[in-house]
């Protein structure tokens, strides 16, 4: 699978989708299970929405052309 999701960006996802699941237990609700979206994205390293704007946030694999 094409990764697009660079490393502070995979922190920020976790911090993030953490945030969402205990704030979902502290209130009792569903809501909270909308935080595994970005710990998926984040784990996987894959983020969908990136590819219609073509966002790469992680480094090319690809040595630069001299």
């Amino acid at each position: 699978m094409l990764k697009n999701v660079g490393g502070v960006d995979k922190i920020i996802r976790i911090i993030i989708g953490l945030v969402i699941i205990a704030a979902g237990i502290i209130a009792k609700s569903w809501w909270g299970l909308i935080g595994i979206i970005p710990l998926v994205t984040a784990i996987t390293g894959f983020c969908p929405a990136y590819l219609p704007f073509g966002i790469k946030t992680c480094k090319t694999d690809k040595p630069a052309i001299k």
